[in-house]
Parts: C-alpha cells; sequence; structure tokens
C-alpha cells in the first residue's frame, strides 16, 4: 500500500506534467484521465480521503483533478 506522501508527490508530478496546458479544465480532465487509467482503485481512494481531509501538499491542479475524480 502506498503511503501519503508517495501519492503526494506522484499526484505533483503528474499535475506539473498537465500544468504545461494553458487551459485549466483541460489540464484537470487529462489528469482525471490519468489517474483513472494508471492508478489502482487502492490508490485513487487513497487520494481521495487525503484530500477529504484538507489535501495538504497537494498543487491546486491536483486538488482540482482529485475533486473531480472523486465525483465519477
Amino acid at each position: 500500500m502506498h503511503n501519503n506522501e508517495n501519492l503526494i508527490k506522484m499526484a505533483n508530478d503528474i499535475s506539473a506534467f498537465f500544468a504545461s496546458d494553458p487551459d485549466h479544465a483541460s489540464a484537470v480532465s487529462g489528469m482525471v484521465d490519468h489517474l483513472s487509467k494508471f492508478w489502482e482503485p487502492r490508490m485513487r481512494k487513497a487520494i481521495i480521503a487525503h484530500l477529504n481531509e484538507g489535501g495538504e501538499g497537494l498543487s491546486d491542479l491536483a486538488k482540482d483533478a482529485v475533486n473531480q475524480l472523486s465525483a465519477v
């Protein structure tokens, strides 16, 4: 099981990649798609729980993406 620190780092690394998209909504959508395809359910559940506890350490883009991910 991944710990939150590792998940936060991974989410922020992914958000740094998608942050180059000038369209924020498109960047969020791309990140949600990536998390849905490549993160196992336990990882997604853990990062959503972390966001629900305040999301400390997550970039703004990562927070937006995880928030949207939790709605799917």
